[in-house]
């Protein structure tokens, strides 16, 4: 642990011998197209599968009225609600899944999706959540037993009436009303699934881009198993995945069809989504937040208080914090020390495809941090303070760990100062600050962005986080064999985080082994031990920690074997990384593979022979990384072009197990981060439709666009976690938005622009530059 040692995974990738779902290709296999609605709230009038059946190939044409009578025409959500698998009466959203057609070749499907006639009978769609709310708002979702209007939930944490008093009293409140829109996870793979099931042996294999297969098995199981299809005849295989963010966790309508569709037929059915189906049918955020945040006239934070309205589209599919407790802001309050919180968070429908998706720490802290961050320098301009300076003034500080935060949760650990100082230093902060003034003397624009943040990643703990019901630990196996290799399986799935090096490095460092003798599986429901697969930066935090402790159970197994072959008493034995010594004989010693040749050859009388080990672990608490990011930018008040001069980021992930990793994962979020910041933002207009649903218009940053990431690291150990580690994948797209958005308004500041919404564009800028100028 701690060395930079190249990926085990990437010869294969480099050299094109990746594993994907589209790679798969088994005998008799079918081919499935989606047909999908081109209006936003409409009733199915009719569909005629006559035209799409006469052609050639086309074996089937799948309806609601299909499903339906299997009853799979609806399926829960992850968290709690349902979704429509295909419609029988109403579509809920442009592009939402109609029927689907089944042939023996792809572009045969898709003729026939051509060749389907769909009658519709458009109505009014409701795209703005606040008019959901109207009285006079049509009912969405009538299906629901009890659903009077589109409100879904009602959920707060915190208190109301002492964080309103503070409030009420505080010598300064800033408050803004922020906006995130629904931006698309932009995956390099999209979605797919190659099913087939086996008449005789009753049998499903499914090959599914999912990052839970596990749980999705679950899932699958309880929504068919009245067909037959039950959970140990279901076998989930995710191969290599091309990017997963969090997209690839849901269970997608298509996903459902194809299985059906080889349930019913009894062969092969696969089914890939093309890029424009992925990109307008599953999207993260879209959150309104009405934020205040109270100090003292010298800039003491006392209290914050923020109500959300959240699009969540026509099916909750996020995580309602009624069943899910880490919900918007429920843990979140950043890094300061105050008092008083309040949360509070309402849900509507609309006519917009399923939000909510849990795109790289959406729907707990990316909101939260953005909102919090952008109060905050809010807060610096209105009393005339340094950004840096009142962060420092407030930051928790690092002898208050383990520290109760408002909204009740206990951040472990952290140096905040430390964290923020190495940033100021790095950038050249006062340096920065001359120039700002110098250029400002000339009228130019020039900005200065800071964000430091508290991220909150790693469930479990099962107390309080669980899937429908299924409790968020995860597993580790580890097999020994005679000559000292090793195999282990866990129950996460990586999708380009870099698991197989990341696992063996921990393996080797817990038993002296190679972490080149060590081989690494995921993904295999056959084979894996159950867990809950990879987001919200799990994968260290739970899984690596129960391959350490499933490694030490293997340690103490080998100690009792070591002292039976240097005939000593177990007491008499100490290891170091790799070696069993006789204590004060070093010289008397075995070395790991020793033992565990002998664990099959020449095990002590009595003892259970073999080597291995398996740990469930359920983590005592979250883990809390954080980290300072700073940002420099220059507008053109011309044009209102935005360049970004600098970007200096530090993370604090706690012990870092490979830098080169964590270096890769932070470059990539920072340019996923840059990506909301400046560029991505599904638009829809007033009847619901997708305004940039294609790579031409929906910008997502390249290597151009994104600047030079400047990346370091503090680091405070995680004290409940065995290895000390934190996470780390998610904190730069929680980190750079934020800082990104200050420095922008920082620019535009002496023009009196105190806010702008994300994606801050140019044509954006621009605007508010001539409504500036007209005012003036």
């Amino acid at each position: 642990m701690g060395h930079s040692v190249k990926r085990k995974e990437d010869a294969r990738f480099l050299h094109g011998k990746g594993n994907y779902t589209d790679d798969v290709k088994l005998p008799g296999m079918l081919h499935m197209v989606i047909v999908r609605s081109p209006y936003a709230y409409a009733k199915i009038l009719s569909i005629n599968k006559e035209k799409a059946l006469a052609i050639d190939g086309v074996l089937a044409v799948i309806t609601g009225e299909d499903l339906a009578q299997y009853n799979l025409h609806w399926m829960p959500t992850l968290l709690s609600d349902s979704q429509m698998v295909l419609p029988t009466d109403t579509v809920m959203h442009q592009s939402q899944e109609v029927c689907a057609v089944i042939a023996t070749d792809r572009y045969i499907a898709v003729d026939g999706a051509e060749a389907v006639d769909v009658q519709y009978e458009p109505m009014k769609a409701i795209v703005d959540p606040f008019k959901a709310r109207d009285e006079d708002a049509p009912l969405l979702r009538p299906d629901k037993e009890g659903q009077k209007d589109n409100h879904i939930y009602h959920w707060e944490r915190g208190e109301r009436e002492k964080t309103d008093a503070a409030i009420a009293a505080a010598d300064v409140v800033v408050k803004q009303r922020i906006h995130l829109p629904r931006i698309h996870v932009a995956s390099i793979e999209t979605c797919g699934v190659v099913a087939s099931y086996d008449k005789d042996t009753e049998k499903m294999l499914i090959y599914l881009t999912s990052q839970a297969p596990h749980a999705i098995r679950t899932i699958l199981a309880l929504v068919a198993g009245h067909v037959g299809l039950s959970e140990e005849k279901i076998r989930i295989i995710a191969p290599d995945i091309g990017g997963g963010f969090g997209g690839k966790v849901p269970v997608y309508p298509g996903y459902v069809i194809a299985i059906a569709a080889s349930f019913l037929i009894g062969k092969p059915v696969k089914w890939i989504e093309d890029r424009s189906e992925n990109l307008v049918n599953g999207f993260a955020r879209d959150y309104h937040m009405d934020c205040e945040l109270a100090a003292t006239k010298d800039g003491k934070i006392q209290a914050f208080k923020v109500s959300t309205l959240a699009d969540h589209g026509y099916t909750d599919s996020s995580a309602n914090p009624s069943k899910y407790p880490t919900g918007m802001f429920s843990i979140c309050t950043g890094s300061y020390d105050y008092e008083h919180a309040f949360a509070e968070l309402d849900a509507v429908y609309t006519n917009k495809a399923p939000g909510g998706v849990a795109y790289r720490c959406s729907f707990r802290v990316t909101e939260a941090v953005h909102a919090i961050e952008r109060m905050v320098d809010m807060l610096a301009a209105k009393i005339g303070k340094d950004p840096a300076l009142l962060r420092m003034e407030n930051f928790i500080k690092k002898d208050q760990f383990p520290y109760a935060s408002p909204l009740g949760w206990s951040y472990d650990s952290g140096d905040y100062e430390q964290t923020l100082q190495k940033a100021l230093d790095m950038v050249g902060y006062a340096d920065y600050k001359k120039e700002q003034a110098e250029k400002r003397a000339q009228g130019k624009l020039m900005g200065i962005g800071i964000c430091t943040f508290t991220e909150v990643v790693g469930a479990g703990p099962s107390k309080d986080f669980d899937i429908l019901g299924i409790k968020m630990f995860d597993s580790a196996e580890i097999r020994v064999h005679p000559t000292g290799k090793v195999l282990a399986r866990f129950g996460t799935k990586s999708q380009g985080q870099g698991h197989e090096t990341t696992y063996a490095q921990i393996l080797a460092e817990e038993l002296g082994i190679p972490y080149t003798d060590i081989e690494i599986d995921e993904g295999d429901t056959d084979t894996a031990p159950y867990g809950l697969g990879t987001y919200a930066s799990r994968s260290t935090p739970t899984a690596g920690a129960a391959a350490a402790i499933a490694s030490r159970k293997l340690r103490d197994k080998g100690k009792k074997i070591a002292a039976h072959l240097l005939e000593v008493s177990e007491e008499d034995i100490e290891w170091e990384v790799g070696k069993y010594f006789v204590k004060g004989a070093p010289e008397k010693s075995k070395t790991i593979q020793d033992v565990a040749f002998a664990a099959y050859t020449n095990f002590p009388q009595g003892m259970e022979p073999g080597f291995e080990a398996t740990h469930y672990y359920d983590p005592p608490n979250l883990t809390f990384p954080n980290g300072a990011y700073i940002c420099v930018v220059e507008v053109d008040e011309e044009t209102g072009a935005i360049d970004v001069k600098r970007f200096v980021a530090i993370d604090d992930c706690g012990n870092i197990i490979n830098p080169m990793i964590v270096e890769g994962q932070v470059h990539g979020g920072l340019t996923q981060g840059i990506a909301p910041a400046m560029y991505e933002g599904i638009v829809y207009d007033d009847e619901g439709n997708v305004l940039n649903g294609t790579l031409m218009d929906y910008l997502v940053p390249t290597a151009v666009e994104s600047p030079h990431w400047e990346t370091g690291h503090t680091i405070t150990p995680s004290p409940h976690h065995p290895l000390g580690a934190k996470g780390v994948a998610e904190s730069p797209t929680v980190g750079a938005p934020p800082a990104i958005a200050n420095a922008i308004i920082d620019a535009l500041y002496p023009l009196g622009i105190k806010h702008l919404d994300i994606p801050i564009t140019p044509d954006k800028v621009w605007d508010a530059i001539q409504v500036a100028k007209a005012k003036v």
